[in-house]
């Protein structure tokens, strides 16, 4: 495989990880925001580390890309991670 299709099909496997965890970090941002909590971008990064962490364990899981259960612990990580760091460094 070469190196640009390497990237193409990380990049694709990615995607839903960086998009959930951006729009959950400029919603929680935007409705709710408390002293303490980081900026947007950094939440954002949390929250599409988080998604691409279980996008991760549900390809090891099942053995294929793409699964339903993968999603939903995507969206499960993504809005777990953005209550987490909504909340503050401190809690």
């Amino acid at each position: 495989m070469s190196l640009p299709a390497l990237l193409n099909h990380l990049l694709n496997f990615l995607a839903p990880a960086l998009a959930v965890g951006f729009a959950c970090a400029l919603a929680g941002g935007g409705l709710a925001r408390k002293a303490g909590a980081p900026a947007w971008w950094i939440q954002a990064a949390v929250n599409s580390g988080a998604g691409a962490l279980a996008l991760l364990g549900g390809l090891v899981l099942s053995g294929r890309d793409g699964t339903m259960g993968a999603y939903a612990a995507l969206v499960l990580a993504c809005g777990t991670s953005q209550w987490l760091v909504s909340r503050g460094w401190r809690g």
